[in-house]
């Protein structure tokens, strides 16, 4: 059945094509599992709480926006009487009551693993004419035009500013519109958490398609408290979240889910535990509270445009396994830099398991993508990484980050193209067919036991800390940018410091870093009767070493430095390699002249059997459905030769049009 909705609807509509609801509400209330709801241009102004789900993929209840992108859920109100005070200052006095329980100018942003940067934020906004405006956490600040420190945009943040205080029962807003008097311009607040989100648990089977969803409410998502986001599937199963334009969510867009759990930002609120051990005991709960396959997860995320978010584009906790996030672009996400922490990033999923996340863009990010704990059985493939800092970088930025997982994930075809490429702090990682354009840096885990499961599943196999190493890198290219003195700094070590990353980081590009990790036969001669001399109370082995690694078939320019070890690679000290990003039509274009200098190279063809088995986990590197992995295509979907071309681009010598190739 089909139900519709119109915003200009009649005020007892029925659902029926001819009287329309007027809000998609009222079609939640009503829908059934094969129903679907379709939803005419206009605006909005609600949260949408499903009540029911589909029973199956087949049986799915299906929200459809009419016109692609023309109907628009959105969490704010437009208030038009503003008061001028001096200057370009505006005021307005909101009775509290408008709020209905929920008032984002006295809730403030908080919570695990949350850094405020010695300010006061709220999970309010305000936004001229759809544009959000920087929070002041004073008043004097207000009136001066000094620019946020940490905005990326810092000319923009010196004078569009807002600030709010308490009268009483009454939430006074003050604001500077330096682009024009908020008469005759749309001024809006948020005033809901969230857009579109159930609040029970288990509304499986939804399919949200073609909307504008924004200007959320929404509170810090750390794995250790509930995690909301402008729209999410909460705790559910089979969710399809396509070709909507997700924006402006105070914190996180989407959300994949986490479980309840009774220690909801204890850190924070007692520091009786640390966060780590929290999330250990947060990882057991889940998995004997019903963590499976069957009950959440596999959800699909694909051809959104994610941004202006402040916190993450997508997030999760173990929610978001068996999952595709495939065809997204995702932008801008925490460049207002009011608020820090150790939760962001384009995309930032804890238990990443069996999830993969391809042909997605993710650029002008705070960092890319960072998956954390569990990242197993995970693919990220033929995505586009691009300017992922900002202009005063303070290196806690980069394109991917993968922390304390056990492996096996694939990592491929991929280009990673800004100012630092790569940050690890796991095992068990393969990266075959990139370019890697930046410095890797690698770090130490000691003392962070984390968990690893059984093939393709939840149940929990084993807890292990991380020695780093276990990792492959075939056939890949290393450019190394131009990184000026200034760009090699840590403004803050301190901001640093809290985000896990050491200030004194790698800025050299290649696999130089890895040189004293073993390779396999040295790391495991200490296995046999010859390596081990000492056997007087049993046989002695190291197993606190860095584990070995597996390099071979990479390409090195413009001074990326090789590990010491791999035999077969290509080290170019003559020739400079330029790249970069061209823009046409909506399009974007790798212009580089890399492929005049990039020789034939023996390479093998990658696959399961070649990658073998990761070393913690036992388990070897295959698709999530257990098939064998074989890289045989590119980035661009062509047949890879028998000795295919390091990088994510299949070349031979009878191709043209290698100066300018056309990514997305």
């Amino acid at each position: 059945m089909n139900y519709y909705v119109s915003a200009d609807g009649p005020l007892l509509g029925d659902g029926s094509q001819d009287a329309p609801f007027r809000r998609i509400g009222q079609a939640a209330e009503a829908a059934r599992p094969g129903d679907t709801v379709i939803v005419a241009p206009g605006i909005y102004r609600e949260c949408v709480n499903p009540k029911n789900g589909g029973t199956s993929d087949r049986n799915r209840i299906v929200y459809r926006s009419q016109v692609p992108g023309a109907a628009v859920i959105t969490g704010a109100e437009e208030i038009r009487e503003w008061d001028h005070v001096r200057d370009d200052i505006w005021m307005t006095r909101i009775p509290n009551g408008f709020f209905s329980g929920y008032n984002p100018y006295t809730t403030q942003i908080e919570g695990d693993w949350y850094r405020g940067l010695g300010r006061i934020n709220h999970t309010g906004q305000v936004y001229f004419n759809g544009q959000a405006l920087y929070e002041e956490d004073c008043l004097d600040r207000l009136w001066n035009n000094e620019p946020l420190e940490w905005a990326w945009d810092k000319e923009y943040s010196r004078q569009h500013k807002w600030y709010t205080e308490q009268d009483g029962d009454i939430t006074v807003i003050y604001a500077r519109f330096p682009d024009g008097i908020p008469h005759g311009n749309r001024v809006e607040v948020n005033v809901r958490r969230r857009v579109f989100f159930p609040e029970q648990t288990g509304i499986n089977h939804i399919t949200v398609s073609g909307f504008t969803l924004k200007q959320a409410a929404t509170q810090w998502a750390p794995p250790t408290a509930f995690q909301e986001g402008l729209i999410g599937p909460h705790w559910s199963l089979g969710w399809i979240i396509e070709d909507c334009v997700i924006s402006d969510s105070r914190c996180s867009g989407i959300s994949l889910g986490k479980c309840w759990h009774p220690s909801d930002n204890r850190w924070t609120k007692e520091r009786i535990k640390s966060g780590t051990q929290l999330e250990r005991d947060l990882v057991h709960y889940a998995q004997h509270t019903g963590w499976s396959r069957e009950t959440v997860g596999s959800h699909i995320v694909r051809r959104n445009r994610i941004f202006n978010c402040g916190q993450t584009g997508i997030v999760g906790h173990l929610g978001g396994i068996f999952s595709l996030i495939e065809g997204n672009e995702i932008h801008h996400i925490n460049t207002y830099g009011e608020f820090s922490g150790s939760e962001l990033g384009g995309i930032k999923l804890h238990g990443a398991i069996d999830t993969v996340i391809r042909r997605n863009h993710i650029h002008h990010c705070h960092r890319g993508i960072w998956l954390d704990w569990q990242t197993q059985g995970t693919r990220v493939s033929c995505n586009l990484f691009h300017d992922n800092h900002g202009e005063e970088d303070t290196r806690t930025s980069e394109d991917l980050y993968i922390e304390v997982s056990h492996g096996p994930a694939l990592v491929d075809n991929n280009l990673f193209l800004s100012r630092f490429a790569l940050r690890e702090r796991s095992q068990g990682l393969a990266f075959v067919h990139n370019i890697i354009a930046g410095p890797i840096d690698i770090g130490s885990s000691e003392g962070r036991f984390t968990p690893y499961h059984f093939p393709h599943g939840t149940d929990i196999m084993g807890c292990m800390t991380i020695n780093n190493g276990d990792d492959r890198f075939y056939n890949n290219i290393f450019i190394q940018p131009d990184l000026p003195e200034e760009k090699r700094r840590v403004r803050n070590p301190e901001v640093a410091r809290l985000v896990g990353m050491n200030p004194q980081v790698n800025i050299e590009a290649g696999l130089h870093i890895y040189d004293g990790y073993p390779l396999h036969d040295e790391y495991y001669h200490q296995f046999t009767d010859e390596g081990t001399p000492d056997t007087s109370w049993g046989r002695r082995y190291d197993y606190n070493c860095h584990l070995p690694v597996y390099i071979s078939g990479n390409a090195y320019f413009n001074g990326a430095r090789p590990y010491g070890k791999e035999q077969l690679r290509y080290v170019d000290t003559e020739n400079q390699v330029y790249f970069s990003l061209i823009e046409k039509d909506g399009s974007y274009y790798f212009s580089t002249n890399l492929y005049d200098y990039l020789p034939r190279m023996e390479t093998e063809m990658i696959s399961t059997s070649m990658l073998g088995m990761s070393f913690e986990t036992e388990q070897p590197f295959e698709d999530p459905d257990g098939s064998p992995v074989l890289i045989d295509e590119d980035f661009l979907g062509r047949r890879r030769e028998q000795h295919p071309t390091p990088g994510p681009f299949e070349y031979t010598d009878m191709d043209t049009g290698f100066g300018e190739i056309r990514l997305v």
